[in-house]
């Protein structure tokens, strides 16, 4: 996505079944559960680079001694200065026992991270300032080690205000600026009820449902408690994604199936899928249950995730890349007159590779079609130089523009900012023939178009090509998301400054007064959860007309190359990401009813010249 967003946080969860000593006997090291729980963050590093955190919790601990451990960083490469401080802390230890890790009860009772229970987390900054306190696993406290839970998810949550009135918490600075402080709080109250009422056996299961009952918003969150239970919890539209895997040694969750399948060698089966409204419950003796925890709703699962945010590595994602790709060739084809001779195809940035091939297979299926009908329509008249010529046609590829990440540490005055902006990108000179040759570039999606504008299209200007066709594998993004998505703020979306401008241009910005005294009017009634009003911006105009229009908004005014842009339709959408139908930032059909009060509220910030968030 050449626009950046912050999106989508990556959860690991690991659940050690045996004694460490069975570890070092087995796999060689004492250091299995820990070794793994990095790969495992590792393998989903794409999902949060704002902050990464790790709890642990110790089972069995003598009375007195500390159970539940916790380290968050926020440096530039937080998985690695998480274990490098780990590491360290054993390196310190091995002056004085230079063997100690042959001794896993050594380890375990020196080695503040050596727990059987194992949460680790990588943040991206939704909601909250960026700093250490910020990211995840939070924990709470307690004499009573059934009470004390940590916890950490990929979530945005609409009514965490609600929440903490619901509780009769009065939130303080800190606790108004997360979701997860507001989740937490809901989940120890309930927990602390239960140890009330059976404090031999509390009943997880039981926590969950009264806590999960109340949430409104997209959530894959996992819990450590400390008396040994923990757990994992989707939210029952299924908008986040949970994979889990079990062995008779090791219990495991993670955001992403790709990563479990990495970091323990299994197969695609062998890693499911926790369906909506479950949660994975684990005891402290082990044993675990998967459970119905909240009656699951309709299937709204992220689309996004397909498009951009998951690793591509996963077979179903890729695949799925592939077919949006391929669903644009058509597009595409009518766009170029069909004329592949004088078309150069590329894709900016790196994430787009997977959808460029798709798109590249359907020129080249094209192609192959005209081949043969050339080649028939000959008969038995023809030359071999002529067959030569024909049968080597090729699709013109050339990596047109590489992106610089090192001058991204360069933008920082205001001042110099756009000028510094252009040379994200580089091109590739001597790639295209000057005013000939048109250039097709896929891009995953266009949110705010402002890369477009200040980097990509000037960049490659400098080319002289005929005609620029920027081709999105995402339909437009029209609204706000608030289910793990940064993207709350109307002015973000280039969509909607397109259908403004075209409104104003054509005499109608009544609508946008008309839609904003509704808002106000729903608002004064509670009631702008009812209804998506802003979809009555949108309505007057086609999806194409739209698409011109932003075509038009990030063409630089010193640009004179002609710009289009194609958008991937809802229909191919889905065809192609058939399991993930959450839609609504290209639609507007929100999965929950907090979703229209977002979008409602980003509305009427927006008319009111308030750049904040819209929940």
């Amino acid at each position: 996505m050449s626009d950046p967003l912050k999106h989508e946080c990556g959860l690991a969860f690991i659940r050690l079944r045996k004694p460490f000593s069975y570890y070092l006997q087995v796999y060689g090291t004492v250091m299995y559960g820990l070794n793994k729980l990095y790969l495992l963050m590792e393998k989903q590093h794409n999902r949060g680079q704002d902050g990464a955190g790790i709890a642990t919790v110790k089972l069995n601990t003598e009375p007195g001694y500390p159970f539940l451990h916790r380290i968050r960083s926020i440096e530039t490469m937080a998985i690695a200065d998480l274990f490098a401080q780990i590491s360290g802390e054993i390196a310190d230890l091995e002056k004085y026992q230079p063997d100690l890790k042959k001794f896993p009860g050594l380890m375990k009772g020196h080695v503040r991270f050596m727990g059987e229970l194992l949460l680790g987390h990588l943040r991206y900054g939704t909601h909250g300032k960026n700093n250490v306190d910020f990211c995840h696993p939070f924990i709470k406290r307690d004499t009573i080690p059934a009470r004390n839970l940590a916890m950490a998810g990929n979530f945005n949550l609409v009514n965490a205000d609600e929440l903490f009135a619901l509780v009769n918490i009065e939130p303080g600075i800190f606790q108004k600026q997360s979701d997860l402080a507001a989740m937490m709080e809901v989940v120890h109250h309930f927990l602390i009820k239960e140890d009330e009422l059976h404090p031999e056996q509390p009943d997880i299961a039981n926590v969950l449902r009264k806590s999960a009952r109340l949430f409104d918003g997209g959530y894959h969150v996992g819990g450590l408690i400390g008396n040994g239970d923990s757990f994992v919890l989707r939210d029952p539209h299924g908008i986040r994604p949970s994979y889990y895997y079990i062995t008779d040694d090791v219990i495991v969750a993670a955001s992403e199936r790709a990563a479990i399948r990495t970091t323990f060698n299994v197969g695609e089966n062998d890693v499911k899928e926790l369906m909506p409204g479950q949660a994975l419950i684990v005891k402290a003796d082990g044993n675990y249950q998967v459970e119905q925890i909240i009656e699951a709703k309709e299937r709204r699962a992220c689309s996004f995730e397909r498009i951009y945010f998951s690793r591509g590595n996963d077979k179903k994602i890729y695949r799925e890349r592939i077919a949006l790709g391929n669903h644009l060739s058509n597009h595409v084809l009518k766009a170029i007159d069909y004329d592949l001779k004088n078309t150069v195809f590329s894709f900016i940035p790196n994430t787009a590779e997977i959808a460029f091939y798709g798109l590249l297979k359907g020129m080249e299926d094209y192609l192959n079609k005209i081949k043969v009908q050339r080649i028939l329509s000959w008969g038995k008249e023809y030359e071999e130089d002529k067959l030569a010529e024909m049968i080597n046609r090729r699709i013109r590829v050339e990596k047109i523009a590489n992106k610089d990440v090192k001058m991204r540490t360069f933008i920082t005055e205001d001042v110099s900012r756009k000028e510094m902006v252009q040379h994200v990108y580089d091109i590739t000179y001597g790639s295209i023939r000057k005013g000939e040759d048109t250039i097709v570039v896929i891009d995953d999606s266009i949110v705010r178009g402002t890369t477009l504008r200040e980097s990509i299209i000037k960049m490659v200007s400098r080319l002289e090509p005929k005609r620029m066709i920027i081709v999105s594998s995402a339909p437009q993004i029209r609204y706000p998301d608030c289910y793990g998505i940064d993207m709350s703020r109307m002015n973000e979306f280039i969509a909607f400054h397109a259908a403004v401008t075209l409104l104003r241009e054509q005499n109608k910005a009544h609508v946008l007064e008309d839609l904003y005294k509704k808002c106000k009017e729903m608002e004064r009634n509670n009631q702008l959860h009812l209804e998506n009003v802003v979809r009555g911006v949108y309505k007057p105009f086609t999806a194409e007309d739209i698409s011109r229009k932003i075509a038009q908004l990030v063409t630089p005014a010193d640009v004179k190359v002609p710009v289009e842009i194609i958008f991937q339709t809802i229909e191919d959408l889905h065809e192609s990401c058939p399991t993930n139908t959450g839609d609504w930032y290209f639609t507007g059909n929100y999965p929950t009813s907090g979703g229209n009060r977002v979008v409602n509220k980003a509305f009427i910030n927006f008319m009111e010249g308030k750049n904040v968030r819209g929940y």
